[in-house]
């Protein structure tokens, strides 16, 4: 008797550190644009590209996805006195660095009214390099509705971003949860050297 597979597998290596590197390319041509940058004019003009963890594919992992969306909305706070509506979408259950870990996936309220964000998910965490690597607010992963498959999605620390307020006063950024706190170094994605 075999075990079935999970209807969506890791990228293999190559096609993964492809994957990265588009990330990253799309990622600095946003950083350059007036309309998306959360940079100043000034910062854009001198902006020679944003500082990435090398490439992790041990950062990649397939995670067991945990339906709840039965979880009351809640106000989730942000790096300002704004409170953003959210509800837990569901739990994220994976293996990172040979311990079981998990986090909550969220999505927003605001965005559900939205066509071009309605199927958006949102993972905010914090983990033990943030203020020592990373930012020291936390970083976020993006996922869309359809990523999740057969029960499973794949979780590519390689794709983790700051949030706006690390370059810039002024935004509403949510802070993450406690329940998002990985108890590892995730050296993967976005650095921040300030």
């Amino acid at each position: 008797m075999t075990c079935a597979q999970p209807a969506i597998q890791k990228p293999i290596p190559t096609e993964h550190t492809q994957q990265v590197a588009e990330f990253q390319r799309e990622l600095n041509a946003e950083f350059t644009d007036p309309a998306r940058s959360p940079l100043s004019a000034e910062a854009r003009r001198s902006f020679a590209g944003l500082p990435f963890y090398p490439t992790d594919y041990a950062a990649c992992v397939l995670a067991r996805f945990v339906p709840d969306s039965l979880g009351p909305v809640f106000a989730m706070p942000t790096s300002t006195a704004k409170r953003l509506l959210y509800r837990k979408y569901g739990e994220l259950h994976f293996e990172l660095s040979g311990q079981p870990r998990r986090l909550v996936m969220y999505q927003s309220l605001d965005l559900l009214t939205n066509p071009a964000y309605r199927d958006y998910l949102f993972v905010p965490f914090t983990d033990r390099t943030n203020g020592h690597g990373s930012y020291g607010g936390g970083r976020y992963l993006d996922f869309r509705r359809g990523q999740i498959r057969g029960g499973h999605v794949v979780l590519d620390f390689n794709r983790a971003y700051n949030p706006s307020c690390a370059y810039a006063a002024g935004y509403d950024c949510p802070v993450p949860p406690a329940e998002n706190r990985l108890t590892v170094h995730v050296e993967a994605g976005i650095r921040h050297d300030h």
